[in-house]
């Protein structure tokens, strides 16, 4: 199976180890131009202090931060509540319901900067390569969607 050609890629960046690497294997790997994106979603102030400055020095031409509290609130984590939903009767959701918001917003960011791929970190460990991916699938089927930590750079990531 060939690689895509890819000329500009958003990349969902977290500011940790594995998207951090993941910037540099994308250009490496695809000549191409790569956007970070990152979601405020409530996790804290102090994860994203410095993030856009990380993202620039591992690669990145721009670094987006979109603030998604409010609407996660309102959107995702009220509707939930409302249901009862949890994991196994007692984990809330926070992690998965997190994943479509953010995938909406990044899929924005993406027609905006006229990117032609989205990217994730996620590991193929868990759902959240589904959750990504399904939301891509919906919003944005023409565009390319790459998956490193499933198909390349996992190993090296984790051995660093």
């Amino acid at each position: 199976m060939s690689k895509p050609s890819v000329k500009k890629v958003v990349v969902a960046y977290s500011g940790g180890l594995d998207t951090s690497v993941i910037i540099p294997w994308l250009k490496e790997n695809y000549d191409c131009e790569v956007v970070a994106f990152v979601a405020d979603v409530g996790q804290g102030e102090e994860e994203l202090v410095g993030i856009e400055e990380k993202a620039k020095a591992s690669g990145a031409s721009e670094c987006y931060i979109a603030d998604l509290k409010e609407e996660m609130v309102a959107d995702y984590i009220f509707p939930t509540l409302k249901t009862g939903a949890y994991y196994e009767g007692k984990y809330l959701l926070g992690t998965s319901m997190a994943r479509p918001i953010i995938a909406k917003a990044q899929v924005e960011v993406a027609r905006k900067v006229g990117a032609d791929a989205l990217c994730h970190g996620c590991t193929g460990k868990g759902n959240d390569q589904v959750r990504f991916e399904g939301a891509f699938a919906a919003l944005a089927p023409d565009l390319t969607v790459i998956a490193p930590c499933v198909s390349g750079i996992s190993s090296a990531v984790k051995s660093v």
